[in-house]
């Protein structure tokens, strides 16, 4: 099968081209193409998402990346095709902006000759982003005759493992860290999900923007904690005794008896100290990143080992943007290896928001769900794999 995935739960526009084979116990996945505009730059003066310029960056992005992607040898430009376009225009009338470039797009570019069918993220996410991912999937179906098949973003994040890697047996756990979501998931099998645990207030990447704001740090906070936390480990391990004051943070809910997190008293504790300490200086800051991101993986691993122990468990998988954390990777991965488990880890470019996740998880979906042109799809910015 060759599948298009669409991705713009947050600010950045995905679209990846993939070959999917196999069946649904052992896929094969083929990588053909990817396009990808991150926003970063475009939000950074907000010091995070703004919603609003996010859904109409995508409307800006869209057409041109599905461009880049598609090879024109895939199709032959027909003269007089007569496309929907009262149709199409009536799905993008949230996107006024994106109906004419769209158009011109239908009647300037080939129809790919073996498209199987459309995946694209409806949930969660930023509603008024996926918003427009979903109508652009809806029209683009609709125009080109392609079944289209709605896809949990969560979902496609566990399924990013499997580019280069095998899940060996169910049950397994999943531990899904990002900007906006840390939830342990049991997965009893391909669709078959029960959230075990999750984050009741901060998430672990949303806690890192945060603390770094406090650090007066520039976002995205994640990689520079990380930069600053990395310097203070290896003035620990060369025993350099040049320290300010000790610095201790909280390690909440560890000793909960749950798989519930809670970050934000963490993120609070940071945030006493740095009051207290007043102005920072270099080392003052090395040593907070350093301290809270031990904190941090203190907390993912007993959550972690609590779950594989308790449900009898071997196998865990590990998605999310936070996950492009090398120091959280190489902690779970020694943890898997104390536990003689195995640990599965998406590629770099696999581990942030990305195209070929969800059509990867689509290519999953459609064993058990049928993919239909131009259906009813509702973005719904809580959507939770328990749905």
């Amino acid at each position: 099968m060759k599948i298009l995935g669409i991705e713009t739960s947050c600010d950045e526009t995905a679209l990846s081209l993939i070959e999917a084979s196999g069946d649904i116990n052992e896929p094969k996945f083929k990588v053909l193409n990817t396009a990808l505009n991150s926003q970063i730059e475009k939000h950074r003066e907000f010091g995070g998402v703004f919603p609003s310029l996010a859904k109409r960056e995508h409307a800006l992005n869209i057409v041109p990346l599905l461009s880049s992607l598609l090879n024109s040898e895939n199709g032959e430009v027909k003269e007089g095709i007569d496309f929907p376009f009262t149709e199409i225009k009536e799905i993008l009338e949230r996107e006024p902006e994106l109906f004419e470039t769209f158009k011109k797009f239908l009647e300037e570019n080939p129809k790919p000759k073996d498209l199987d069918f459309i995946a694209v993220t409806s949930g969660p996410g930023l509603e008024p982003a996926l918003w427009v991912g979903i109508n652009f999937a809806k029209a683009l179906s609709l125009a080109w005759n392609i079944p289209l098949l709605p896809v949990n973003h969560m979902e496609g994040h566990i399924v990013s493992v499997l580019k280069e890697s095998k899940l060996e047996q169910f049950p397994a756990i999943a531990l899904l860290i990002s900007g906006g979501h840390t939830e342990l998931i049991l997965i009893k099998s391909w669709g078959e999900y029960e959230i075990i645990g999750r984050t009741l207030d901060d998430a672990v990447g949303e806690a890192y923007d945060k603390v770094a704001r406090i650090l007066g740090l520039p976002y995205p906070g994640g990689p520079e904690i990380s930069k600053l936390a990395e310097e203070g480990r290896h003035v620990k391990r060369g025993e350099n005794k040049n320290r300010s004051e000790e610095i201790s943070f909280p390690r909440p809910m560890i000793g909960s008896g749950d798989y519930n997190f809670s970050l934000s008293g963490l993120k609070t504790s940071v945030l006493y100290k740095v009051q207290k300490m007043g102005e920072l200086d270099e080392r003052m800051k090395i040593e907070i990143a350093t301290e809270f991101e031990q904190a941090v993986v203190d907390v993912l691993k007993k959550k972690v080992s609590g779950a594989l122990k308790e449900f009898g468990v071997n196998n865990l998988i590990v998605g999310g943007g936070v996950i492009a954390n090398q120091y959280i990777r190489e902690n779970l991965f020694n943890l898997m290896e104390e536990l003689e488990g195995k640990v599965l880890f998406p590629e770099k470019d696999l581990s942030t928001d990305n195209g070929v996740m969800i059509a990867m998880a689509g290519f999953l979906k459609q064993f058990r769900e049928k993919p239909m042109v131009n259906p009813e799809i509702k973005a719904e910015g809580n959507l939770s794999l328990n749905d």
